[in-house]
């Protein structure tokens, strides 16, 4: 009885052997992944358990939900042609990534020898992307209490650039109340747009402006830009004003005076004169005793 027992649990032993050594089993170090644009990349695809000494080997690019092949029938295809090779034992190198790059790669491994034959494993990519060097406007001048908005923005970096603006090189804070230097400020920042508006701008808001685009690949900045501020003229203002009224006055003095001594006419020449036509002695007009109508002698019936 003792010897049955034994024989049905080397039985069931080698049962559970035979079904873990014929199955085929991947697992990956990480299943998100990132690279800097320009660099080097390993999508790893890890056979833990398979019996097939010569297994087939796949991979495929996945985006947009479209599928398609990278590594198909031993050889790298798509455009990874020529920046990609498969290491030992089915890692999937990528050189030179690029921005296109970004996607879901799938793994699939078949030993249709096994029990299980199968199995696949998905790695999503990111491939960031530095900022390239934002647009940056800021007006040249502006007066004391106007209210004016500076952009910065940039569109190639991935993921999407958040923005820093620098006034006479010191970076302004998101909130300007919680520093002393800008605590007068009435700007608002807007880090995710590159938006800095100026609710009331003041005579300490003159100076150079730049701004810096960043995430995580690195960062680019736009070259300083002047910006003035000036007192605003009500003198100047007021004068403008007075004369432009002077000089509506003068013309319409002026125009008056014409009018009276009979040099402009308010008679419009487009009516037309019309005058009673005179008889011509020579129509030969009928007389009363000769009815309605008489043909003349041109007349030709």
């Amino acid at each position: 009885m003792a010897f049955g027992s034994q024989t049905l649990s080397l039985l069931l032993i080698s049962m559970l052997c035979h079904s873990t050594t014929f199955a085929v089993i991947l697992r990956t170090t990480e299943n998100s992944v990132w690279v800097n644009e320009f660099e080097s990349i390993e999508l790893t695809c890890l056979i833990e358990s398979i019996s097939t000494n010569n297994p087939r080997i796949e991979w495929k690019k996945i985006k947009n939900s479209v599928p398609s092949y990278v590594y198909f029938q031993n050889k790298i295809s798509g455009d990874l042609e020529h920046r990609a090779i498969l290491r030992e034992p089915a890692n999937l190198y990528i050189l030179n990534a690029s921005r296109s790059d970004s996607a879901q790669y799938r793994c699939e491994v078949a030993a249709f020898d096994d029990q299980k034959p199968f199995d696949e494993i998905l790695i999503s990519l990111a491939v960031r992307v530095k900022p390239v060097v934002p647009r940056c406007n800021v007006p040249e001048a502006v007066t004391v209490g106007s209210t004016i908005e500076l952009h910065c923005i940039e569109n190639e970096g991935f993921p999407q650039s958040q923005y820093q603006w620098f006034h006479n090189n010191d970076e302004l804070p998101e909130d300007p109340k919680t520093s002393i230097k800008f605590y007068n400020s009435s700007y608002i920042m807007n880090t995710e747009t590159g938006s800095l508006k100026f609710r009331s701008v003041k005579k300490e808001d003159a100076g150079e402006y730049h701004c810096h685009a960043k995430n995580d690949a690195g960062t680019s900045k736009c070259s300083p830009q002047t910006m003035e501020v000036y007192d605003l003229d009500i003198l100047g203002i007021f004068l403008k004003v007075l004369g432009g009224v002077a000089a509506f006055i003068f013309v319409t003095v002026g125009l008056c005076q014409l009018q009276k001594n009979g040099y402009c006419s308010c008679r419009d020449h487009r009516e037309t004169n019309y005058k009673v036509p005179q008889h011509d002695n020579r129509l030969d007009y009928a007389s009363p005793d000769e009815g309605h109508f008489r043909h003349k002698s041109s007349f030709v019936i």
